[in-house]
């Protein structure tokens, strides 16, 4: 991704979310007119709100569905009202911190039991994707090795997050039974704040 891109897609994100506020919001296509072509590519986004330091709000997509530019205003307006906390409320909107984190393409990882995942993570470049034929998926992006550095706790933490049963994420997932249907991506992200 280009560096450039990156004032314009964290001014992008904070505008998708300041004129949410009215009535009627601007279609995304207003939002984008005048801004660069490379925002018409295809891509996959999280946008992430702060707030003194504190999390306001982060939503994203997985899959490149969509332009990216319609995915940072869209992801933008979701991560504002994140149903895990209390909607942003339009006086908070120059306060904030925007982050807008650009996903690379998803690749398998071909592991058929914890300790292979937890040895082949990279801490600080793998994003984590685990889902399951019961159709739960957790993800942690890769600013998520800020908090969690060490790949056992972080694999642990994602288990937990998705919900997986207690005597998976609890214990030595060194020696955990790989469930059946489970799989795993990872994929990298560029990331812009503003």
């Amino acid at each position: 991704m280009e560096p450039h891109l990156g004032p314009v897609l964290t001014a992008l994100a904070r505008s998708a979310v300041a004129t949410s506020f009215g009535p009627k919001p601007p279609a995304a296509a207003e939002l984008l007119a005048d801004t660069p072509t490379a925002l018409a590519e295809k891509a996959a986004t999280f946008v992430t709100l702060e707030r003194d330091g504190a999390l306001r709000g982060c939503i994203g997509t997985l899959v490149a569905l969509r332009p990216l530019g319609f995915d940072v205003v869209r992801n933008a307006r979701l991560a504002a009202r994140d149903p895990r906390m209390a909607p942003v409320r339009a006086d908070e909107v120059p306060g904030l911190t925007f982050e807008v984190a650009v996903l690379t393409p998803a690749e398998t990882v071909a592991v058929q039991d914890f300790s292979t995942l937890i040895e082949g993570l990279r801490p600080g470049e793998d994003g984590l994707t685990l889902k399951d034929r019961e159709g739960r998926r957790a993800t942690f992006l890769p600013s998520v090795w800020g908090h969690l550095h060490d790949p056992h706790r972080f694999v642990a933490a994602l288990l937990r997050k998705g919900g997986w049963p207690r005597r998976l994420w609890a214990g030595d997932l060194r020696t955990a039974p790989w469930p059946a249907g489970l799989t795993a991506e990872r994929y990298g992200t560029t990331v812009y704040t503003g």
